[in-house]
């Protein structure tokens, strides 16, 4: 199967909430359909012809201090894993830090498990951009729903209000 990619202010319809509120104000921003079935990564990756160092995933943190929890989305290719008890722990200064539980994340988000992205996230939640997704020309990211995904450049979601970009891999 191959991608259709359309500008993602003509196919509103393929964006959760959030999402479709957020991409109006930015440029540059495509959105294909997909099976919804496939929306996971490695199977999203296998069946479209995306390579998995084309494809970035938002992982939602929960980081905690002082009874206090706090939100924060990572993002990073889909070859690399966050070092979310490291890395990102001591970035926002937590005493513990996890991914947030999937209820949790979708209830936040307002958007779908398996379509989380940092566009249309809460204000007050940091975006941790990996440099390699930063440097990226383009890569695939979630939509907010599973039935399609969006295509960015890295330096569009190094952009974004409240992105910081830094080494997220242990």
């Amino acid at each position: 199967m191959t991608l259709h990619w359309v500008p993602a202010t003509e196919r509103i319809d393929l964006l959760g909430d959030p999402v479709a509120r957020a991409v109006p104000n930015m440029e540059g921003v495509e959105v294909a359909e997909i099976d919804p079935d496939l929306a996971d990564t490695a199977e999203f990756c296998e069946r479209y012809g995306v390579t998995l160092d084309e494809s970035a995933n938002c992982v939602v943190v929960a980081a905690k201090r002082g009874g206090e929890t706090r939100y924060a989305a990572c993002m990073v290719l889909a070859t690399m894993r966050v070092d979310v008890n490291g890395v990102v722990r001591r970035h926002l200064d937590a005493r513990k830090a996890s991914f947030a539980p999937m209820a949790g994340a979708v209830e936040l988000t307002g958007m779908e498990y398996g379509g989380i992205t940092p566009l249309g996230l809460p204000e007050e939640w940091p975006i941790l951009v990996d440099t390699h997704v930063a440097e990226h020309q383009r890569v695939v990211i979630g939509s907010g729903v599973r039935r399609s995904k969006l295509a960015v450049s890295g330096a569009t979601l190094a952009g974004l209000k409240r992105a910081e970009v830094l080494s997220l891999a242990g």
